[in-house]
């Protein structure tokens, strides 16, 4: 974008004021949003609980996943964990496959993941799955998308120490869900301090106090900052007022050391972050069924 362009961008948000956004708004963002993405691609989401205890009742192992249902065809796997008391037993590929298993009954045609260079990159390979993005970070480690197309013909993996199949996988509830939270946070933070995150959400009101824009991120200070949701109203399109609030959260990641900016987009969206300087990290084809989805960065 030249400069004369992010000049009259400027001078259009001018018009509007810029406010903290209400919890009411945001859902409304997220609501509209799903409006707006291909009708074919709408979908429920659900996040369940997965876990294992040893004799006396202890969360050994377990996971937190969310499945997109319907057409958006996906299960995310944000975190699974076992004990390390338990590690090399087979708990963990008990744990994948019944994720796996449960994927396949909700129409699910992937599985996706996050893992780093200190984790179990190796792990999920074995287990099917595919690298479909990296990110190096400011710390030197590395951290990778990964991805596991249900319907291909992957040979199923299995450990050579399966000593852990006497214990069961069940559902958990939220309070299991923070101990596996836990679990994986205590294990993380040998390798990386949590870092203070500083929210940013924030939106556009016209001169009667109405609501015409907004935007959702997170900025993890000194590490990266995510935008994780984007809105203008439609009458407003096109006016550089989504631009102007993406300059914004950028100024903030800037102005707390952090030295990239990450988003999300479909097919359908993702012209106008490359529009506005976010490059191409990772791909994922038809997926949804018929669309093709995209993790982007860009550095600030």
């Amino acid at each position: 974008m030249i400069y004369d362009e992010f000049q009259f961008m400027e001078m259009n948000a001018m018009e509007y004021k810029l406010e903290e956004l209400t919890k009411e708004e945001a859902a409304y963002i997220g609501g509209k949003i799903n409006e707006i993405v291909p009708h074919e691609v709408e979908a429920d989401e659900e996040t369940f609980v997965l876990k294992v205890e040893n004799e006396n009742g202890e969360i050994i192992g377990g996971c937190i996943a969310e499945a997109y249902e319907y057409h958006w065809s996906r299960m995310f796997l944000s975190t699974l964990w076992v004990d390390e008391r338990y590690r090399h037993h087979g708990i963990g590929s008990m744990i994948i496959r019944e994720v796996e298993r449960i994927a396949r009954q909700k129409g699910c045609r992937v599985v996706t993941l996050g893992t780093a260079s200190y984790m179990a990159r190796p792990f999920y390979e074995k287990h099917g799955y595919m690298v479909f993005t990296t990110l190096k970070k400011v710390n030197g480690y590395i951290s990778y998308s990964l991805v596991k197309y249900l319907d291909a013909d992957t040979p199923e993996y299995v450990p050579t120490n399966n000593s852990g199949a006497r214990f069961k996988v069940l559902l958990g509830s939220e309070s299991d869900a923070d101990a596996i939270e836990n679990g994986i946070d205590t294990y993380s933070e040998a390798y990386e301090p949590e870092y203070e995150s500083v929210g940013f959400d924030k939106k556009l009101v016209d001169k009667d106090g109405r609501f015409v824009a907004g935007v959702i991120a997170d900025v993890h200070k000194g590490v990266y900052g995510y935008i994780d949701a984007l809105f203008v109203e439609e009458p407003l399109r096109r006016q550089g007022l989504g631009t102007y609030l993406l300059r914004e959260a950028e100024k903030l990641a800037k102005e707390n050391g952090t030295p990239m900016i990450l988003t999300d987009a479909g097919d359908w969206n993702v012209d106008f972050f490359k529009k506005n300087g976010y490059l191409l990290r990772g791909e994922l084809k038809d997926v949804p069924k018929g669309h093709d989805c995209y993790e982007l960065y860009k550095m600030i």
